[in-house]
């Protein structure tokens, strides 16, 4: 399972240089329900919801949605072994909350410091 983060979902819906390879997009991919609501504010931001919202929707229903549940936003609330910005918090949160449901999933992610920050948690990064 891959988890998605916004700046690949971003670099794949506005064609950026650096893109996911299609064979992304055959694997079981999940994300926070926050990245439902980054897509459309970074779209929104950039008046593209009239060209790119179909795209946009079409992306979030491939994606399964991890609710921010109380423990994904208490495990949030905790220090991480390295400073993270409060949505990476979020999204580190409910990567640990899947690997503790017995998930085994892999981070897929442009973000330096997000990533930087998962490696140090043990968790996996997918190449893309």
């Amino acid at each position: 399972m891959i988890y998605l983060d916004t700046s690949v979902a971003l670099a794949h819906l506005l064609a950026e240089d650096r893109c996911p390879p299609d064979a992304l997009w055959s694997e079981s991919l999940i994300a926070s329900r926050l990245l439902e609501y980054e897509l459309w504010n970074r779209i929104n931001a950039r008046l593209l919801a009239d060209s790119h919202g179909e795209a946009v929707r079409e992306l979030i229903g491939r994606v399964a949605l991890l609710e921010l549940a109380p423990p994904v936003l208490a495990r949030a609330l905790e220090p991480f072994p390295k400073p993270v910005r409060t949505l990476d918090a979020l999204h580190l949160s409910s990567l640990e909350f899947l690997r503790k449901q017995g998930q085994t999933v892999k981070l897929a992610s442009y973000d330096e410091r997000l990533l930087a920050a998962a490696k140090i948690l043990g968790i996996p990064i997918q190449d893309c």
